[in-house]
């Protein structure tokens, strides 16, 4: 593995310089560190070992931020989201055609699977020299040696989960590697996953809930070891790992608080996802948030992007006025009325699917779609100054908002009909996407505004609460379900589930999709679950039972694309630049990448099956060898 390959003491000295040098960038590192940045010289302290979890900490947000940011390609995989690019031949659209271990897998213009499999990988060097070296400083207590310790399996517990539902089994990896290593073996998801739990129970008994915002907590803990937990099949164990954070110190937020915490016109769920307040101590729901301020030395260099990934590119000349069908819209911050200053200059990567942005909300109450959190295209205004006078006046609609694009209407309202629908009409929550305000104008993230440097969540209540449900329902306790489902649509305001016969699956990853927007990474949840079907048979609510052995041609995650992603599903849709939308069954794993397998001579990493060279494929290692 190319990462794995390299000098790993260098790579370790990535964080040792944060002791050094008080840099926090790992961007602006020579690969090889200086002799004297040497982990044996450099962890020997706990203020070392505390500023190398830093790092740690610091490299978790990678997958939030920046343009076509790694979760886009997580979404893509899903019921809820395609790649909305359409003037490029090369975004991940045709997957049966793109997705392949030789293409491109770590570029903005295509996808960034490979830049998954690199960053955990790299996280999991650094917290094996963390663990590796642990007893070599003078520790003022046992109790400060063990949280050290807790909060480096944790971050090596993270991204072995992350791996083994994005690429099945994987090398394991447990101790730090001294030496350029190319003979790695794929070992069993299985085995993965009980050692990270035996890690993540020590986690949990050794960490605290009194660490700063931005550290790893005992809640963050438990509900990393509660996903564990589920992935094994251990349901009452999962809920006794929900339990631990839902009886700590953590609560939903259900008050008014933070930055705009008076202003009458908003609602909690505005306030929860402020920038401001997501690390605020008054915020008693996150067990864990990344933190990405521009005044932090190590800040994203181009902050979140979330706004340019995750609007519509509804400035794209496509949206005309229905009158005399003149250009409606304008980017330009100086207009009348600056939506690009409102809303942000969205560019569509993530193009939310009807399922994600109409199907699923049921109800004019829930606070999450409400007007002001949540955006329509009908909510903005036709606003080009030319649409006054001039060869493309159409002054009548100058203003006014935009009227309702149908299938029906398209041939009359507009000339050739919207020329990109998919990605410059599609609603959006603004209440989570809208990084900044127009005070930002001046930013270098706002030249378009587009997103600046923010705070993000990891781990929030909520989704515990969801995942407790998700328990719940595997055992067939749906009344309990129901009531953890019920406890996080009470504070949106949204009506109250009340037959609990009706809840199954379906019912949690609705609920997870409504309030874990860009939080949640859905294909890692959809895999895990699909996994969960195929190794208990438990039949699926659409009347299927699934099994191991034909995991890569009939599983739940793609029954589940299948049925609700319209663009997967249907082949008549097709983008400006000739795509089809499609995904197979084996897209439940990504394709390992080949230059991994290539590099690793004397082992054997295993390709997925679907994907070429899986038939080269060994059995995979079904205990722990190191």
């Amino acid at each position: 593995m190319k990462n794995l390959n390299k000098n790993i003491v260098a790579g370790i000295a990535i964080a040792a310089v944060f002791v050094a040098a008080g840099c926090t960038k790992r961007s602006e590192l020579v690969p090889e560190a200086p002799s004297k940045f040497t982990p044996d010289v450099t962890l020997t302290s706990p203020v070392a070992f505390a500023n190398a979890l830093n790092a740690l900490n610091a490299s978790v947000r990678f997958e939030f931020f920046g343009d076509s940011a790694p979760l886009l390609t997580e979404s893509l995989f899903t019921d809820a989201a395609v790649e909305g690019t359409t003037d490029k031949t090369t975004p991940a659209q045709n997957l049966n055609a793109s997705i392949t271990p030789t293409a491109n897998l770590d570029s903005d213009d295509f996808n960034k699977i490979a830049r998954y499999w690199y960053a955990w990988y790299n996280g999991i060097k650094d917290a094996n020299v963390i663990i590796s070296r642990i007893d070599n400083a003078t520790w003022p207590t046992p109790a400060a040696r063990n949280q050290t310790l807790a909060t480096a399996y944790f971050h090596r517990a993270y991204r072995y989960y992350r791996l083994v539902h994005e690429f099945g089994d994987v090398p394991l990896v447990l101790k730090e590697e001294k030496q350029i290593n190319n003979g790695y073996f794929s070992t069993q998801r299985i085995v993965i996953l009980r050692k990270m739990k035996e890690d993540l129970d020590f986690a949990v008994a050794n960490l605290n809930d009194s660490n700063p915002k931005g550290t790893v907590s005992k809640g963050a803990a438990a509900h990393l070891l509660a996903k564990v937990d589920l992935a094994l099949g251990l349901f009452d164990e999962a809920i006794a790992a929900c339990n631990v954070a839902i009886n700590g110190p953590y609560k939903l937020m259900t008050g008014r608080f933070g930055v705009n915490g008076a202003d009458a016109t908003k609602n909690v769920i505005w306030d929860l996802h402020r920038p401001e307040n997501k690390a605020a101590g008054a915020n008693t729901e996150a067990l864990y948030v990344v933190l990405d301020r521009e005044n932090l030395e190590g800040a994203t260099p181009n902050g979140s992007q979330v706004m340019r990934n995750c609007c519509p590119m509804w400035h794209n000349g496509t949206i005309l006025t229905p009158g005399l069908r003149k250009p409606g819209m304008s980017d330009a911050i100086t207009a009348e009325t600056p939506l690009t200053l409102l809303y942000g200059r969205g560019i569509g990567r993530l193009r939310g699917t009807p399922y994600a942005t109409k199907y699923i909300w049921t109800d004019n109450t829930d606070l999450r779609h409400a007007p002001g959190n949540w955006i329509n295209m009908t909510d903005l205004v036709y606003n080009n100054p030319g649409l006054k006078s001039g060869t493309n006046a159409d002054p009548n609609w100058y203003g006014k908002k935009l009227e309702q694009y149908t299938a029906d209407n398209v041939a009359s309202r507009f000339v050739n009909g919207p020329r990109d629908t998919i990605r410059a009409w599609f609603s959006w929550p603004h209440y989570k996407v809208f990084i900044g305000s127009s005070q930002f104008a001046s930013d270098k993230n706002w030249s378009p505004p587009r997103g600046t440097n923010t705070d993000w969540y990891v781990f929030r209540l909520a989704e515990t609460y969801l995942l407790r449900a998700e328990a719940y329902v595997w055992k067939g306790q749906t009344s309990l379900a129901m009531a953890d489902l019920n406890q996080v649509r009470v504070r949106a305001q949204a009506q109250l589930l009340t037959d609990a016969g009706s809840v199954n699956i379906g019912t949690i990853l609705d609920e997870r999709q409504r309030e874990l927007y860009w939080e949640e990474p859905r294909k890692t949840e959809l895999t895990r679950m699909a996994y969960i079907f195929a190794q208990t048979g438990i039949p699926a609510y659409n009347g299927k039972t699934y099994n191991i052995a034909t995991f890569s041609t009939n599983n739940f995650m793609y029954d589940r694309v299948m049925e609700k992603n319209d663009f997967y599903k249907n082949p008549n849709v097709v983008t400006n630049s000739g795509n089809r939308y499609t995904i197979s069954p084996y897209h439940v794993l990504w394709p390992i990448p080949q230059r991994e397998i290539d590099l690793n001579i004397t082992g054997r990493i295993n390709q997925n099956k679907g994907y070429a060279g899986a038939e080269l494929n060994v059995a995979p290692l079904d205990k722990i060898v190191q």
